[in-house]
């Protein structure tokens, strides 16, 4: 049976860890490894300053007091005898669409089972009602993973509108819109009255066209798209060299 290694960033306890584990219990040998609390946000950060501890819960999840990535590491490498064959992260509460994936913990843990030469994907729901919705895609995409063929260095970014499994409109394709700048942070006052500041939210659609994950999951489609760790913008690699040339 196929060996599953699922994290998450909202941490060990999220309902959507959960959701995700009972979902593909019946398809695979599981084995969890998540941080202890929220990392939403920590991206692709690894812990270096400090050793991390590994904890077993009573349901036999895995606790890391760490981050995503970190438990990804740790559950590919060297803690168990058997490597995972595929890496799944989430279900994310809430979408990660966009600009999203730059910053996202639940992108960044199947990004280092990416980096580590895992099959991976980040699942997401676009809300916070219907985790079963997206269980039920997620298994539906493991049952077919054999017959993925991904480039290396890449894993699919899956974005499931928060809608009951029979009002889904079916699987799109697709590539990352982008957001517009996000709203100041917002001001605030601690107990002893010294500033601080909330990190605001995101800014609005800035490229939700048609063929992009925000207009599919818009539309009520399962939005799929492959990811590269690859960021290097090509097409501008000549003008970089016109203007580097122009300073000599």
């Amino acid at each position: 049976m196929r060996r599953l290694l699922l994290s998450n960033d909202d941490g060990v306890h999220a309902p959507g860890l959960r959701a995700l584990h009972d979902a593909l219990t019946p398809h695979a040998r599981l084995r969890v490894v998540a941080p202890d609390r929220d990392k939403s946000g920590a991206s692709n950060s690894l812990t270096l300053t400090r050793p991390l501890a590994l904890s077993t819960l009573d349901n036999g999840f895995y606790s890391v007091d760490g981050t995503p990535a970190d438990c990804v590491y740790l559950g590919v490498n060297g803690v168990w005898e058997e490597r995972p064959d595929l890496v799944i992260s989430g279900i994310n509460h809430g979408g990660n669409l966009g600009d999203d994936v730059l910053y996202s913990g639940t992108v960044a843990a199947a990004m280092e089972g990416r980096n580590l030469g895992m099959t991976a994907i980040a699942m997401s729901l676009v809300g916070h009602r219907y985790f079963d919705t997206a269980g039920r895609v997620a298994a539906t995409l493991v049952g077919a993973a054999d017959r993925l063929s991904l480039p290396p260095r890449s894993l699919l970014n899956v974005n499931v509108p928060d809608l009951p499994w029979q009002e889904l409109r079916g699987f799109r394709v697709t590539r990352l819109g982008y957001r517009g700048p996000a709203a100041e942070p917002l001001e605030v006052r601690d107990p002893r009255g010294r500033k601080r500041y909330w990190i605001a939210p995101v800014g609005e659609n800035a490229d939700d066209g048609p063929d992009t994950d925000f207009a599919a999951v818009e539309a009520g489609f399962v939005s799929i798209t492959p990811l590269q760790t690859d960021l290097t913008r090509h097409a501008a690699r000549d003008d970089v060299q016109e203007w580097l040339d122009a300073l000599t």
